[in-house]
């Protein structure tokens, strides 16, 4: 096989956030995202922090298939909340919650500490994104984005917190209320994407 042609296995089973990583890895010459394997079992999110839960996830797919392995974990972090959900993001209501249930436990948790004013609900996301190779090695970064937690859900794109996640620097919609394209230009996952596409083309590129 060529060296410029190479294969990344998700680490994410879920649709939506799969689809989301693919679009932006497309950008990698040569690349070719596949699939995790029905037969690879979700991973126990154990880290301390978003870096070691990428790391586990992506470490956890690259052992079970043989091939490099990509992975994220993506964190809310709410002020008013002491930085809540964190790490939990995904699991705030109870481990099988849904994302309808996430937003209403947060914003539950805002009004009970009398978090009303935008002011007062400043927020940010960030995301890891991970490549774990055979061998031991790996490649990361990392994006952000800041922005306030609405009153209510609005919109009815993009996933989890989306419809009560207000970036700063736009009109006043929420990343639902966005198109695809213009979420992925400034979320936090994309920012991270785009930032592990160039190390990888960077890396592809090298003598």
């Amino acid at each position: 096989m060529s060296p410029h042609v190479f294969s990344l296995v998700l680490a994410s089973a879920n649709p939506d956030k799969a689809t989301e990583i693919t679009d932006i890895l497309a950008t990698v010459p040569g690349l070719t995202v596949l699939p995790r394997p029905d037969s690879v079992p979700e991973v126990e999110e154990t880290g301390g922090t978003l870096l070691d839960n990428a790391r586990l996830k992506a470490r956890a797919v690259e052992q079970a298939t043989g091939l490099a392995a990509v992975a994220d974990d993506t964190g809310l972090e709410v002020e008013a909340l002491d930085g809540a959900p964190g790490v939990y993001s995904a699991r705030f209501a109870g481990e099988h919650a849904t994302y309808v249930d996430n937003v209403a436990k947060l914003l539950a948790e805002l009004a009970a500490v009398g978090a009303t004013a935008p002011g007062q609900r400043r927020a940010r996301f960030r995301s890891v994104a991970l490549v774990a190779y055979p061998g031991g090695g790996e490649l990361w970064a990392e994006g952000e984005v800041t922005g306030t937690i609405t009153l209510e859900p609005a919109g009815t794109g993009g996933f989890g917190y989306d419809p009560v996640f207000e970036p700063d620097g736009l009109d006043g919609r929420t990343f639902a209320q966005l198109s695809a394209a213009e979420k992925h230009r400034i979320s936090h996952r994309g920012r991270a994407f785009r930032a592990l596409a160039a190390e990888l083309t960077g890396a592809r590129s090298s003598p």
